[in-house]
């Protein structure tokens, strides 16, 4: 069995806001077929279903974001779970707006959501952070993520949430990489795992790029007149000789 957390702050007051990103996660995977509707339990809206083959407690606690953890550790310690069957998803300040990461474990970065499920559950848990962009200045982040996502941000907000519940089996079998790669090109960007172009090859050895090269005169001449609309040059007799000597050796 896996809980699957959203973090946010309970209340219509707050339910546009960019710290809630992680509950608009979880409506989205709960809207998908084979979920119950919301219930009341362990401090939080739960709502229970399957996502390949895997029996799946999606959560959304109400204890408010900085209390997070006391729901989820309680679910946890209900169904006689460890951290390594917890996924929370939630808002990241430090990626750009639209990215998505995914890891096990690590540290809080700030988040006090994430500080209360450390404190509650373990920290080895898989965490998917949703970037929201940061405002640029540290007395600004508070309102920033308090604040309601602008209708510029739904260009990305809804097909990245809508692409995180159709491909929530993804999340269950810990294919990470390629749900990662299809949260990125829902919103318009390239595959993580997408190949850089390739560095441009040596200028000797065997793969070095094919580049116009000036031939000295003597080496072939009459192809290069042939070729640049030039007389054609004698091929054979005295004239033929004294063109060899001529420019044999030189550069055009």
């Amino acid at each position: 069995m896996l809980i699957i957390a959203g973090l946010g702050n309970p209340g219509s007051q707050y339910a546009g806001n960019r710290h809630n990103i992680g509950f608009m996660a979880v409506d989205a995977i709960q809207r998908r077929p084979g979920f119950s509707p919301w219930s009341k339990k362990f401090k939080a809206l739960i709502s229970e279903g399957e996502l390949a083959g895997e029996k799946v407690l999606l959560i959304k606690p109400q204890t408010f974001m900085n209390l997070s953890g006391e729901a989820v550790g309680e679910a946890m310690r209900f169904y006689k779970l460890g951290p390594e069957n917890i996924i929370a998803i939630y808002d990241e300040l430090d990626l750009a707006a639209a990215k998505a990461r995914i890891k096990t474990g690590g540290g809080h970065g700030g988040h006090n959501g994430v500080k209360s499920l450390d404190a509650h559950c373990g920290r080895e848990y898989r965490r998917l952070r949703l970037g929201i962009g940061h405002p640029g200045a540290k007395e600004l982040v508070h309102n920033h993520v308090l604040g309601d996502f602008a209708k510029v941000d739904q260009t990305w907000l809804s097909p990245l949430l809508d692409a995180l519940a159709d491909n929530a089996e993804m999340l269950v079998k810990g294919e990470d990489s390629q749900l990662m790669n299809k949260l990125a090109l829902a919103v318009g960007g390239k595959p993580d795992d997408e190949k850089p172009a390739k560095a441009k090859p040596a200028k000797d050895g065997p793969n070095a790029e094919k580049k116009p090269v000036t031939r000295p005169t003597g080496q072939s001449h009459i192809h290069q007149a042939r070729g640049g609309g030039k007389p054609n040059l004698p091929t054979s007799g005295p004239m033929a000789e004294m063109l060899k000597k001529m420019f044999g050796g030189k550069g055009e």
